[in-house]
């Protein structure tokens, strides 16, 4: 597809030096974010999503690399009632150039937000001539430009034959990728390393270990009767799963770093009615994945208990989707490059541990070193305040670009054993 000379990217053509390039060109995208956020793209709004696919295609154009578009399985839930249901989601998108090369990169974002067409969260606003507040517009279509001027930085090097690299934005990362996992598992088979651009802290702090994260629905059976005729004939689901909410709650502080959060709670109806179905919906987080599964040896405990009872059952589902990522040695090491990138450009970058998960952690376990909140600077995020400081598009891409440019020139270098 011929691509403009207006173009965004394909425009400051008389800019030579890559940095200097991102500046220019991040002047020119703020009418660019402020599309990508008023487009919603819920992770259960397909045709959303896709649109949102095709506004990036379109940015990504003059990078002139192999697209596919990859359609995944529905999302697979567990409704009021109990059942598995199925819901479409939205393609994933993959973009490849030059896979021989001797160092390969993987670059990584979503699609979709926790924002669905029903929620009144759909529109952007400029706060002040900083601060941009929209759905999205952190978490994580901001990292999606940031991503796109990394890349076209990376193209304009006279180096860049060096450095291959693959994009995957996947439309169901605030689900729990479920569907786009083997995706990523492919990705880190192919790729020495990988850069994700979820947001920085508000602080502009970046993410060293991350806990995983597993999500479980307990549908609780029991047996109907009348609350005043024969209430002993019944066998009352509700109370069940408080008993079993209550046993889980008890599990937080019996391991160092692991919490039990109860969700969601739904059953009964009529007030006259022993109610004989619940469902009980909880998250799991932990570092390390002993404490996973220490976690599943006390749940089956509880449930085999539970379903000794007589007149009642209880189905699980769900599990561990989003495995600890540690601090490895692959992860230091690009720690410690990214760090002397932005000492170049005045940054004084902090690593912390956090609670929260990304698809960095599903690539970690499947091998590939990574670092994943490279993106804007922002906050509040999964909120109507979600909101990102515009002059972090241009900073934050040109330390992600400048780690690039000086692995392709050779002035700093990659250990790939790591």
């Amino acid at each position: 597809m011929p691509v403009s000379a207006d173009h965004p990217m394909a425009g400051c053509s008389g800019v030579t030096d890559p940095l200097a390039w991102i500046d220019a060109v991040a002047a020119q995208l703020p009418d660019t974010l402020l599309a990508l956020s008023n487009q919603n793209s819920g992770s259960f709004h397909p045709d959303g999503v896709d649109a949102t696919a095709a506004q990036l295609l379109a940015l990504l154009a003059p990078l002139e690399a192999t697209v596919e578009r990859i359609a995944l399985p529905a999302f697979t839930s567990t409704d009021d009632r109990g059942a598995r249901v199925q819901r479409p989601i939205g393609q994933a998108l993959r973009l490849r150039k030059r896979p021989e090369a001797p160092l390969r990169v993987f670059l990584g974002g979503h699609l979709d937000t926790v924002f669905g067409p029903a929620h009144p969260f759909q529109t952007a606003r400029w706060r002040d001539a900083e601060h941009l507040n929209g759905p999205g517009v952190a978490d994580l279509k901001g990292g999606l430009l940031v991503m796109a001027l990394v890349l076209g930085a990376l193209e304009r090097s006279p180096h860049r034959e060096r450095i291959g690299w693959e994009v995957l934005l996947n439309p169901d990362e605030e689900i729990g990728s479920t569907g786009s996992a083997p995706l990523l598992v492919e990705a880190a088979a192919r790729n020495h390393f990988g850069l994700i651009f979820e947001p920085a802290y508000a602080d502009g702090g970046l993410a060293s270990a991350r806990k995983g994260s597993g999500n479980f629905d307990l549908v609780i059976e029991g047996r109907a009767a009348h609350a005043g005729r024969n209430p002993e004939d019944g066998r009352n689901a509700i109370a069940l799963a408080a008993e079993l909410a209550l046993a889980l709650h008890a599990l937080n502080g019996q391991r160092d770093g692991l919490t039990v959060n109860l969700g969601y709670c739904h059953g009964g109806g009529a007030l006259n009615i022993v109610p004989d179905r619940a469902v009980l919906k909880f998250n799991v987080r932990c570092a390390d994945a002993g404490d996973a599964c220490w976690l599943e040896e006390q749940l089956d405990l509880l449930l085999t208990r539970a379903n000794d009872r007589n007149g009642f059952r209880i189905q699980r589902f769900g599990g561990f989707t989003r495995p600890p990522k540690p601090l490895s040695a692959g992860i230091a090491q690009l720690q410690a490059l990214l760090t002397d990138c932005g000492r170049e450009q005045g940054l004084a970058l902090q690593f912390r541990p956090t609670g929260g998960c990304c698809d960095g952690n599903n690539l970690a376990a499947a091998g590939l070193a990574n670092l994943d909140n490279l993106g804007v600077v922002g906050g509040d995020i999964h909120s109507d305040r979600e909101w990102m400081r515009w002059s972090s598009v241009a900073e934050r891409a040109r330390l992600s670009a400048r780690l690039l440019l000086s692995l392709a020139s050779g002035s700093r270098s990659w250990n790939a054993a790591q």
